[in-house]
């Protein structure tokens, strides 16, 4: 039997609902195992720290003696789900599906024991399936209950288009539940909707519905939106040492008591304090990020890369020095010319070589704009992110002679003579060589 404050700690520290909370609780004390249920979509490879909220509580309560099993969404991963975005993902194909679960599960094993971990995937059950197993499974919902979500109603609103795919999502998800007998669904509360037909569906079926644990949703680095790779405001489980901490330090402050209760396993009563002494302003919230980006950098690398990055910030970014182990980017490269051919068309064997730019978008003028360089340097994942940044005057250029520069529109950016050294953010340096 767990104690009191046992149970508080799992139903309270970084939960946002449970359904049903009082059936749940009487679950974990029969002291039967319990099936816990996570399912992904491998449509991205990458894991960043709003997905390790729920995998979190999946290790704590396997440390309990209970069972995950990790649903690998391989078909639905094929049909398209908003989850809120209002937008439809695009079908993958198998070898995509593959690549993206081995990454995912690489990561997700960073946190979940292996051991204790079923890995499934769906079309082992799915794969069977023949239409009338489909219809069979439709007939079980109307239309109007679908539209009950807000994403789908929203849209049937506003007269935008919702394919009849992402409506069998849904259905999809619900019925891994019921494959593998899932005693507990866990999912980000974007995801109540679909937690909950797996838990009807389970009823309809004869079997005892689950029980679904809604994770709350972490703020990103913006401290506005939800933390995602799209917008930019992600820290990745597999950043580098540097990057992790250097991204946590640039947190609002008024993330810090949310990210220590989220992710670290700092005691209730010391984090209770903490945000008694920030909103006192008793401490000095400086201290506190230092605190916690070594302490999620360590879970993710080890002590030494924690430590390592903690001085690197210190150095760069509070004495403001530059570092002097700065990437370096190529401004050219050689490219061969492949199936050349003579004034007559026959081929021209032994391509020769020529100088020609990296970056594969030009201007007019025939340089490279501020935004491509940035996605081509890594200093941004995206060409419309590189824009926000410069934008937010984030990007500047640092030329040999330590004159610097604010970028603050996209426009053509210099060629390197000899070199000079981007810098975006705090901590994201480049250093473009001829």
């Amino acid at each position: 039997m767990l104690s009191q404050s046992e149970i508080q700690r799992i139903v309270r520290r970084g939960v946002r609902e449970i359904i049903s909370e009082t059936e749940f609780v009487a679950m974990l004390q029969s002291g039967r195992p319990l099936r816990l249920k996570m399912g992904f979509d491998p449509s991205r490879p990458d894991i960043h720290l709003g997905h390790v909220v729920g995998l979190r509580k999946l290790r704590q309560l396997q440390e309990l003696g209970h069972q995950v099993i990790l649903i690998v969404g391989d078909w639905t991963a094929q049909i398209g789900d908003p989850s809120g975005q209002s937008v439809t993902r695009p079908m993958l194909t198998h070898e995509e599906v593959k690549a993206n679960a081995e990454s995912y599960l690489r990561q997700f094993f960073k946190v979940v024991d292996r051991d204790r971990t079923q890995v499934e995937w769906q079309s082992q059950w799915f794969g069977k399936f023949t239409l009338a197993d489909v219809i069979r499974l439709t007939s079980r919902f109307t239309v109007a209950q679908f539209l009950e979500r807000d994403d789908f109603a929203q849209r049937f609103r506003e007269h935008r288009p919702i394919a009849i795919t992402e409506l069998m999502y849904p259905l999809l998800q619900a019925y891994d539940s019921v494959a593998i007998q899932s005693d507990v669904e866990f999912g980000g509360s974007d995801q109540k909707f679909n937690l909950l037909v797996g838990r009807q569906l389970q009823e309809m079926l004869g079997q005892t519905p689950q029980q679904c644990f809604l994770m709350p949703l972490l703020v990103g680095t913006d401290g506005v939106h939800k933390m995602s790779k799209s917008l930019g405001n992600y820290v990745a489980v597999e950043e580098p040492p540097n990057d992790m901490y250097g991204k946590l330090m640039s947190l609002p402050d008024a993330l810090i008591a949310p990210y220590f209760e989220y992710l670290t396993g700092v005691p209730d009563e010391e984090l209770a304090e903490m945000s008694r002494s920030l909103a006192e302003h008793a401490v000095n919230p400086m201290e506190l990020k230092k605190r916690l980006a070594w302490d999620i950098t360590r879970q993710f690398h080890d002590s030494s890369a924690a430590d390592a990055a903690q001085a690197h910030f210190e150095r760069v970014v509070q004495r403001r020095d530059i570092p002097e182990d700065i990437p370096e980017v190529p401004w050219v490269a050689r490219v061969a010319i492949a199936n050349l051919t003579d004034d007559a068309g026959a081929p021209i064997f032994g391509a020769p070589v020529f100088d020609a730019p990296i970056f594969t978008e030009r201007s007019s003028t025939g340089t490279v704009r501020w935004s491509t360089l940035l996605v081509n340097a890594k200093l941004s994942t995206s060409t419309s992110a590189a824009k926000r940044l410069i934008r937010q005057g984030a990007v500047d250029v640092i030329y040999p002679s330590g004159e610097s520069t604010t970028i603050r529109t996209d426009g053509p950016s210099p060629e390197p003579d000899p070199e000079y050294i981007i810098k975006v953010g705090k901590l994201g340096y480049r250093r473009v060589v001829p």
